[in-house]
C-alpha cells in the first residue's frame, strides 16, 4: 500500500457490517482500529502480529489490576491499556481484509486472545478484591466469578451461533446507510460493549465507585446474556425448520 492515506481509503471500503454493533464500536473503536491498521500496514506488520500487540497491551493492563494497589493513576493507565488493546483487536481484522493475508490461523489466534482476555480480566478483579479491597462482605468475591462466567458464556454461545448458522444463513445485506432500527440497536447494545466495560477501570482510585460500577455492568451483562440465549436458540431453531 503506497501511503497511510491510501490505506485508510482502502480500509473505509473494507469494513464489516455494522449490524449488531454498538455505538462505541461503530464510532470509536472501529475508526481507531482503522488508523492503527493503516499504520501497521505501513510498518509491514502482519495481522497476527497486530493481534499479539493487542494481547500485549491488554494483558499488561490486566496484570496491573491484579498486582498493583488500586489508585487513580493505575485506574487511568489500566483503562488506557485495555482501550488501546481493544482498538488493536479491531485493527488486526481490518488489516487482514486490507492485505488479504487473513486466514483460519489468524481467526483462531484472535478468538484465543479474546477468550483469554475475558477470563483473565475478571480473575484480576477477583485478585484485586482479595488482596487490596476492604470489602463490605466476602460475598463480593463471588461477583467477579459470576461476571467472568457470564462473559465467557456469552462469547462461546455467540461464536457457536455464528458458526452453526453460517451454512444456512441468508446472504448479508449490501453495505449502505444504517437504518433507524440499526441505530437504536447500536445505542441499546452500548452497556454490553467491551469498550464501555473498560471505562469502569478508570474508577479504581475510588474502590466503592469501582465496585458499584462493576456490579451494575455485571447485572446488565447477565440480562443481555439471557436475552441473547433466547434469541440465538430461536434463530437456530428457525434455521432447522427452514
Amino acid at each position: 500500500m503506497g501511503s497511510t492515506g491510501a490505506a485508510l481509503r482502502a480500509l473505509r471500503g473494507a469494513q464489516k457490517s455494522s449490524k449488531g454493533v454498538s455505538l462505541y464500536s461503530r464510532y470509536v473503536n472501529r475508526p481507531a482500529g482503522r488508523l492503527l491498521a493503516a499504520g501497521a500496514c505501513r510498518a509491514g506488520l502482519t495481522p497476527n502480529q497486530v493481534t499479539l500487540v493487542s494481547a500485549g497491551f491488554t494483558f499488561t493492563a490486566v496484570a496491573a489490576v491484579a498486582l498493583v494497589e488500586p489508585s487513580w493513576w493505575l485506574g487511568w493507565a489500566v483503562y488506557a491499556g485495555l482501550a488501546v488493546g481493544f482498538a488493536f483487536d479491531s485493527a488486526d481484522g481490518q488489516l487482514a481484509r486490507l492485505t488479504g493475508r487473513g486466514g483460519p490461523d489468524g481467526e483462531w489466534l484472535d478468538h484465543v486472545v479474546d477468550c483469554a482476555k475475558m477470563i483473565l480480566v475478571h480473575t484480576a478483579v477477583l485478585l484485586s478484591f482479595y488482596r487490596f479491597g476492604e470489602l463490605p462482605s466476602e460475598a463480593w468475591l463471588l461477583l467477579p466469578l459470576g461476571f467472568g462466567f457470564v462473559a465467557v458464556l456469552t462469547f462461546c454461545a455467540g461464536l457457536l451461533r455464528e458458526q452453526l448458522g453460517k451454512a444456512a444463513a441468508a446472504a448479508p445485506a449490501p453495505a449502505g446507510a444504517p437504518d433507524p432500527v440499526s441505530r437504536i440497536r447500536a445505542v441499546a447494545l452500548l452497556p454490553a460493549d467491551y469498550g464501555v466495560f473498560c471505562v469502569v477501570f478508570a474508577l479504581l482510585g475510588a474502590p466503592s465507585a469501582f465496585r458499584a460500577g462493576y456490579a451494575v455492568l455485571a447485572a446488565v451483562h447477565a440480562l443481555f446474556l439471557a436475552a441473547f440465549l433466547v434469541k440465538w436458540f430461536r434463530e437456530l431453531k428457525a434455521l432447522r425448520a427452514d
